[in-house]
């Protein structure tokens, strides 16, 4: 049977990481073109920094979910073998899933806290009003978030297949009947 305190720490831990997720994009870096005191140039003036923070937050949580689910379902592929039965295949189907939408999540969440962290603070372009200063995206960490929630899901149900696959693992194959019935013969 699935532990609820698993199922319970592990909603918890990724609640936090959506809800850091969802401040990262609502507090992304904006800026603007300043020009300086001489007049000789142009540069960029960052307002906040604070959204790199909540993105990294949201990665390592995500990540530490992500892992204690893996580190007791044994990440599906170590440990005692499954019988083959439905519960098995919906945990190999969500075993996947879940893997492909972490994987998405993370890369959301690094690529936007890597770019909100780097501030091209001095660009000596002589009066160009065109100066474009780096920022995130807008919807970079809304994606990383919107998988963040989807990673959540199809881990929890994962958990719960895997544990009710595990739990049968330990009746003999396809009811422990012989196949050919050879105990009358010995």
């Amino acid at each position: 049977m699935a532990s609820k305190l698993v199922i319970i720490v592990v909603f918890i831990l990724d609640l936090i990481a959506f809800g850091l997720a969802v401040a990262a994009e609502q507090r992304r870096s904006k800026a603007h073109v300043v020009e300086n005191e001489e007049k000789t140039y142009n540069y960029c003036v960052y307002n906040s920094d604070i959204a790199t923070g909540y993105g990294v937050g949201a990665f390592l949580f995500l990540f530490l979910s992500h892992a204690i689910l893996m580190g007791i379902s044994k990440c599906f592929c170590c440990g005692r073998s499954l019988n083959p039965s439905g519960p098995r295949a919906c945990a190999l189907l969500l075993f996947l899933l879940s893997w492909l939408t972490f994987l998405i999540a993370e890369a959301c969440l690094l690529a936007g806290s890597v770019t909100n962290a780097h501030h091209t603070r001095y660009r000596n372009m002589f009066f160009d009003t065109n100066l474009s200063c780096e920022t995130v995206r807008k919807g970079v960490f809304a994606a990383g978030a919107a998988f963040v929630l989807f990673t959540a899901i199809i881990s929890e149900f994962y958990y719960v297949s895997y544990s009710k696959a595990s739990s049968n693992s330990g009746l003999p194959p396809y009811g422990g009947q012989p196949a050919v019935g050879m105990s009358t013969y010995s």
